[in-house]
C-alpha cells in the first residue's frame, strides 16, 4: 500500500497539481475571509470561523472533483491500469494508497488555511475550541467528498467527465436537504425524513458552530468508507473482467 500511496502523492507534489489546487482553495478561504472582515462593525478582527468554514464548503466541492478525476480515469486512458490489475497488491491496498494521497492533499490544503486564524489571534481573539471543531468537521467532509470522486473516477477513462459527473453528483448531495425542504416532498414525510437522514450540509453546520455529535462523526466516516468500498468492488470486478 506505501508504495502506492507514495507514488500517488509524487503525483501531487512533484507536479505543479497540489499546488494549483491549494491556490485554489486558498483564493476561496481568503475571498470567505476578507468578505466577513468586510461585514464587520468594529475594526478589531474578533469574529467567529462558522460563516468561513461553511461558505468555502460551497466552493469547495468545485476543487474536488478536479482532486480526484485523475484517480483511475487517467490509469485507463494512459493503459497504466494494467500494471494494477496485474499486480500482485490487494485492491483494498490500491483503493486505500490512492485515498490516502488525496487525503493528504487535503490536509496540506488545511495546514496552509491556518494562517487565517493565526492572523486573527495575532490581531484579535479566536475561539479555539470552535475552530478545532471547524477543522474536524471540514476534513471528515472532505474526505468524504473525495472517497466519492474517486468512486465517479472509476467508472469512466476521461478525466473531464469524471470531473463533470463529480461535481453534479456532489451538488445534489449538497443540496439534498433543501430539495427535502420543498413543499412537494413535505407531501410524503417518510421520503422527506429519509433525504434529510443523507443530508451532509446541516451535520457540517453543527462542526463549524463548534459541536461535535457521535452521530456526525460517524455519518461522515460511514459514508467514506461506502464509498470506498464501493469503489473496491468496481476495482475488484474490473480485474476479474480482465482475467
Amino acid at each position: 500500500m506505501f508504495s502506492i500511496y507514495k507514488k500517488e502523492v509524487q503525483s501531487y507534489f512533484y507536479t505543479p497539481f497540489a499546488y494549483i489546487v491549494t491556490a485554489l482553495f486558498m483564493f476561496l478561504f481568503t475571498m470567505m475571509f476578507n468578505n466577513k472582515i468586510a461585514s464587520m462593525d468594529s475594526s478589531s478582527i474578533h469574529f467567529l470561523f462558522p460563516e468561513v468554514f461553511y461558505n468555502v464548503t460551497f466552493y469547495f466541492i468545485f476543487i474536488v472533483p478536479i482532486m480526484t478525476m485523475r484517480s483511475y480515469a487517467d490509469e485507463r486512458k494512459f493503459g497504466t491500469e494494467i500494471l494494477l490489475m496485474t499486480s500482485p497488491v490487494n485492491v483494498w491496498k490500491i483503493v486505500i494508497g490512492k485515498f490516502l494521497a488525496a487525503l493528504t492533499v487535503l490536509v496540506f490544503m488545511l495546514l496552509c488555511s491556518t494562517a487565517f486564524p493565526i492572523f486573527t489571534a495575532v490581531h484579535g481573539k479566536v475561539v479555539i475550541g470552535q475552530l478545532i471543531c471547524a477543522y474536524i468537521g471540514f476534513f471528515l467532509w472532505g474526505a468524504m467528498f473525495i472517497a466519492l470522486g474517486m468512486l465517479i473516477s472509476s467508472f469512466t477513462e476521461n478525466s473531464i467527465i469524471a470531473a463533470i459527473i463529480g461535481e453534479i453528483v456532489m451538488f445534489i448531495f449538497l443540496f439534498i436537504d433543501t430539495f427535502a425542504s420543498t413543499p412537494f416532498v413535505s407531501q410524503f414525510p417518510l421520503l422527506q425524513k429519509v433525504l434529510y437522514a443523507f443530508a451532509a450540509k446541516p451535520k457540517f453546520a453543527y462542526f463549524s458552530e463548534g459541536f461535535i455529535r457521535l452521530s456526525d462523526v460517524v455519518f461522515f466516516i460511514t459514508a467514506t468508507i461506502i464509498f470506498l468500498a464501493w469503489n473496491y468492488i468496481v476495482i475488484e470486478k474490473r480485474r476479474w473482467n480482465r482475467g
